[in-house]
């Protein structure tokens, strides 16, 4: 083990670590970064510790995570609470990679069962009702209607939709080329509306004079001509959904979870669904199957001789 140091210093060499060895993306760094200084400051309060007498990486017991996460269980659902020990965890993995600690304080703590939610999503004649609701011809009508027109094309992550460059899009083979998750690039194919919709919307960005049509940058650009973020592609949705009457709460992800309900209901491959989604692994494809339960239960009543 060798000499310790404050715990905040190695918190922030290991956040830096993510960021430019490990290539983390900037919206995993920030979930760390938020969990791991959650942690530190339970650790100050509950131990009565200062600046000037700061919390050592080796006093960290699994005692102490427990009564982080028992703090936590009382305001915070159990998925949430399963995310910030994992962020622990994977920084205790570090230090003991690193040779700071013998062994990981967090290896002793029993991580909360996940609790089972259906996502939200939309039927068919929903997503086709909000769709269709952008009429707005203006040049942000036109990009809202290119932006959930690909969304629900290629069933895209909000950051990734929103992270998508001009020359990503291959209008020739519709094709879409997109940096997931760990920046690695998955290549996948994008429907003819969408494609028709982002073409209007960039021909429109470029008789306005905010874009060379040969020139490549965001896709998605914001009202100032910089891109587009995930917080303000939710508010859109939130607007579209009351201007088309659907009072439901559906995120960006939810459309994510329609285009692969909409896919399964269709009678797509599920490995070819978690190549279209970018899933590492199987099993975080298969939360989506329980969505076509309707589809299922038919297919049983139509079929079972003694219903």
């Amino acid at each position: 083990m060798t000499e310790d140091r404050p715990l905040r210093e190695h918190i922030a060499d290991y956040l830096d670590a993510l960021s430019y060895e490990k290539g983390y993306a900037p919206n995993t760094c920030r979930a760390y970064r938020h969990d791991l200084y959650e942690f530190l400051d339970y650790l100050n309060r509950t131990l009565e510790r200062s600046d000037d007498r700061p919390v050592q990486t080796v006093e960290v017991s699994p005692l102490m995570i427990r009564g982080f996460l028992g703090v936590l269980h009382r305001k915070n659902s159990r998925n949430t609470v399963g995310r910030k020990l994992a962020a622990v965890r994977a920084f205790f993995q570090h230090m003991v990679q690193q040779g700071t600690l013998d062994g990981s304080p967090a290896d002793l703590v029993q991580t909360p069962k996940k609790e089972k939610t259906i996502p939200s999503y939309l039927s068919v004649d929903d997503m086709f009702r909000l769709l269709d609701a952008i009429e707005d011809d203006s040049l942000l009508g036109l990009r809202n209607r290119a932006l959930f027109e690909t969304l629900y094309s290629t069933g895209v992550r909000v950051s990734e939709l929103v992270g998508l460059n001009r020359f990503d899009v291959d209008e020739s083979e519709g094709m879409v080329r997109v940096r997931g998750k760990g920046d690695r690039e998955r290549i996948i194919p994008v429907g003819e509306k969408a494609l028709d919709a982002v073409r209007s919307y960039r021909d429109g960005l470029a008789e306005a004079g905010k874009v060379s049509p040969d020139a490549d940058g965001p896709l998605f650009l914001n009202r100032d001509g910089g891109r587009l973020t995930a917080r303000s592609v939710r508010r859109i949705l939130d607007r579209l959904l009351k201007t088309c009457g659907l009072f439901v709460s559906v995120s960006p992800h939810g459309i994510r979870h329609t285009f692969a309900s909409h896919l399964l209901d269709a009678g797509a491959d599920l490995r070819a669904l978690q190549e279209l989604l970018g899933h590492k692994n199987l099993s975080t494809t298969q939360r989506y199957t329980h969505i076509s339960i309707d589809q299922l239960m038919a297919t049983y009543d139509k079929a079972h001789p003694r219903r």
